[in-house]
């Protein structure tokens, strides 16, 4: 099904979740689902999930409810899992080192290709079986290979100014883990990722069940 233009953004934050749902039943032979047993697995609403996808032209069929394998590969066609992006971690250390191991990211469709850092000590360290480079090679790697997005590790006070560099470069992804929001006068696409913000929500759920 096409997409329909101006799908909220809440709704699409939500399609990766259905993705990871419906992965999970084709792992266990489940063919077909209805919105309401997809809505007891998600702890959402069956109204709710048939809004979602109605979104994108709806992929149900009443008293049947919805074919598990093809309402997965569409919306792995939405998320743009079935093409290849590609990828560059600019920052090798914990957090850089943590995205460049992580499996899961090729399987999704998400390639690195290329580690950058500042520092002499990591720079020439192969992590994931990729070298480190040196940031002075940033330009002419992108000039020589086709980058999609840059995930940035960098320290907070660097965190701008890598960005608009990258920018400038034409990538057009920017995920973004510095507790920094990051806004570019560039025709660039941001995601700001804050960690510490989801893990002080489950501190503050914690606190109030328990205290």
């Amino acid at each position: 099904m096409a997409q329909k233009k101006n799908v909220s953004m809440a709704v699409i934050k939500r399609l990766p979740r259905y993705f990871r749902y419906l992965s999970d039943l084709l792992k266990m032979d489940i063919t077909r689902i209805s919105s309401k047993e997809l809505s007891k697995r998600m702890g959402i609403t069956a109204s709710q999930i048939r809004q979602d996808l109605n979104c994108f032209g709806g992929f149900g069929q009443q008293g049947y409810g919805y074919n598990v394998e093809a309402l997965f590969n569409e919306i792995a066609k939405i998320l743009g899992v079935d093409k290849q992006f590609t990828c560059i971690i600019i920052g090798a250390g914990n957090m850089g080192q943590a995205l460049a191991h992580y499996k899961n990211f090729e399987k999704r469709g998400f390639k690195t290709i290329g580690i950058f850092d500042v520092d002499p000590g990591l720079i020439g360290k192969k992590m994931n079986g990729i070298e480190v480079m040196d940031m002075k090679e940033l330009e002419d790697f992108v000039s020589r290979n086709h980058v999609d997005i840059a995930m940035l590790t960098v320290p907070y006070e660097d965190t701008r100014e890598t960005a608009e560099r990258v920018a400038r470069l034409g990538i057009r992804g920017l995920w973004n883990f510095s507790p920094m929001d990051l806004k570019l006068p560039y025709d660039t696409v941001i995601e700001n990722v804050h960690l510490s913000d989801s893990l002080m929500v489950l501190g503050y759920r914690i606190k109030e069940i328990f205290e």
